[in-house]
């Protein structure tokens, strides 16, 4: 059976959907999939642990990414990718380039896609605690995150990092004609 209970977060809602055994999914509101029917318990021991895990991340904490049992459909790329997001410590970043090539390494081959890596990033279900908002673009564009760049932002600067070079799309990120009111 797969539960769901809402966690109400300096960022918004977050669903959060666990079986008996582990979680399997953390959405911020307006993310794909946030708000898919499933029946509603506050009583799971995962929910309870994911939001314990939550509360200590928004208070400036540094929870760890193996605290919780997570199990996430998908692929066996998408799941060695999201492996190596849950490496990626509190308060740094990387780039998919960076992923692509401890992929590439790790496979020993020349090579691997960039895109490909961003394709399995943006899958990511589990959303903070398997941290893909700390990944960012060539550059350091801060390109898309399912749960809104704006949102991605707040968590980077809660985290500690400096996003003053940070940018979208080449602009900086605090231009006003993206950063208006209704996205601060």
């Amino acid at each position: 059976m797969t539960y769901r209970s809402i966690y109400d977060s300096p960022i918004g809602k977050i669903l959060i959907c666990a079986t008996d055994e582990a979680l399997t999914g953390l959405y911020i509101e307006g993310q794909k999939r946030f708000g898919d029917g499933f029946s509603v318990t506050e009583e799971n021991p995962v929910i309870l642990q994911a939001k314990e895990w939550l509360n200590r991340y928004f208070e400036g904490k540094k929870p760890s990414t193996d605290e919780i049992k997570m199990s996430a459909d998908g692929s066996a790329f998408r799941t060695e990718v999201r492996e190596l997001l849950r490496q990626i410590p509190y308060g740094e970043t990387v780039t998919y380039g960076e992923l692509a090539e401890c992929i590439a390494k790790k496979r020993g081959i020349k090579a691997m896609s960039a895109q490909a890596v961003g394709g399995a990033v943006g899958s990511n279900p589990i959303s903070i605690i398997v941290p893909c908002h700390r990944v960012m673009g060539k550059g350091g564009d801060l390109t898309g995150y399912n749960g809104g760049v704006d949102k991605k932002i707040k968590l980077l600067t809660l985290e500690g990092v400096d996003t003053s070079g940070f940018c979208l799309k080449g602009k900086a990120y605090n231009d006003k004609k993206y950063f208006n009111k209704k996205n601060k």
